[in-house]
């Protein structure tokens, strides 16, 4: 029997549309991999037989037209005539779409569309997502100002008091090699900020174990919040390891599709900030398990948005919202056109006041998209 045929008219799929875009950073970003001039994203749109439409954000920073390809031929077969309220059921079903380990451009993919089903149901519910989500009750999250570059210390200097002058009170260091290199601007960062601001790192997997070791111990001493992925994702010995030999926190998260990914470092308590990204990690839904996940052993949520767009911004704030062990979560500050353009909504680093962001209180995500905008910036 043909459910989908039964189901109330309101909550059925019509359609799903990708729409792959590239803009250019109003500055580029630098870290351990190199420096980025442009990025790209894709806009995931769902919309009903009656008119309501969701928004989703898939992160595609390269080839995003490859991911498009993935939603529209992929997934859209499994969602159109469905239930769009039934996530859970239609988050499997679209898992399914390709064997193998879960992860890359599928979980990717499905972030996107998982983020618009949670829209669709806000809106249908009149609620905002993070009283969905059975909120914590914030109207507003901590956040810290992403990021200081991995540039000459004279420049990164020059970034860090900028975002101390706009009121941030947290603020990320990006950390490269060699070691010399990376423990004096630890000690340069310390030193411009003082004791009043805290600063944490980010390497991007720029060290090995033995190199890390060094560098952690220079983190302790200048008091250093966190330890942001110092190896690559795939070295959990090295994680636990290094947690052994350095007194600084480690954090990590955003290279995970999913909570099998996450749980090793989480419930050896290797981690103490699980960094998930939600238009990676399998959307909200997924993303909610892992943070769930690492509540129920101690672990922090800091919410990772790296070179992303408003949508990805403004899940992860109602998502931060909700959960009650969420510590805080990070701010982009480069106010570029996938913040400033798409929205009706201020990007985080325009709405941040003394260091916190407010939680949109419309239903849904709260925000409606300029479609101009998203036809400008498609990618060709």
């Amino acid at each position: 029997m043909n459910t989908a045929a039964h189901l109330p008219k309101a909550h059925r799929i019509a359609d799903v549309i990708a729409h792959p875009i590239t803009a250019k950073l109003t500055r580029p970003t630098s870290t351990s991999w190199g420096t980025y001039t442009e990025v790209s994203i894709v806009i995931v749109e769902v919309r009903t037989e009656t008119g309501i439409v969701g928004v989703g954000e898939t992160l595609a920073r390269f080839g995003p037209k490859a991911y498009a390809e993935v939603i529209e031929r992929l997934l859209k077969p499994r969602l159109v005539g469905q239930n769009a309220c039934n996530i859970a059921a239609l988050w499997e079903s679209m898992r399914k779409a390709l064997s193998g380990r879960s992860g890359g451009m599928l979980i990717e993919a499905i972030a996107g569309v998982d983020i618009a089903l949670w829209d669709i149901l806000g809106k249908v519910a009149g609620l905002p997502i993070s009283t969905l989500l059975g909120g914590a009750g914030r109207t507003e999250v901590p956040c810290y100002a992403a990021s200081v570059n991995w540039v000459d210390e004279g420049e990164a200097t020059e970034e860090l008091q900028t975002y101390m002058e706009r009121g941030f009170t947290r603020v990320k260091v990006k950390l490269a090699g060699p070691v010399p290199e990376a423990v004096k601007r630890v000690e340069a960062m310390r030193a411009v900020a003082g004791d009043g601001i805290s600063l944490c790192v980010d390497c991007n997997w720029a060290f090995k174990l033995d190199e890390a070791i060094r560098v952690g111990h220079a983190l302790a001493a200048n008091g250093y919040a966190w330890f942001e992925e110092p190896l690559k994702p795939e070295d959990e010995d090295g994680y636990e390891t290094l947690s052994k030999r350095v007194d600084v926190p480690l954090a990590a998260g955003e290279s995970n599709y999913t909570l099998d990914q996450a749980k090793r470092l989480v419930s050896s308590r290797t981690l103490s900030v699980l960094q998930p990204d939600v238009a990676r990690s399998g959307g909200i839904s997924e993303t909610r398990r892992m943070v769930e996940f690492a509540r129920a052993h101690d672990v922090e949520y800091a919410a990772h948005i790296g070179m992303s767009g408003i949508i990805c911004e403004t899940a992860s704030v109602h998502l931060a919202a909700a959960m009650p062990n969420a510590r805080e979560m990070e701010c982009e500050t480069d106010f570029g056109p996938f913040k400033t353009e798409l929205a009706d909504l201020s990007p985080g680093c325009v709405r941040m006041k003394d260091g916190m962001l407010s939680v949109p209180a419309k239903p849904g995500l709260g925000l409606e998209l300029d479609w101009d905008a998203v036809a400008r910036m498609r990618s060709a």
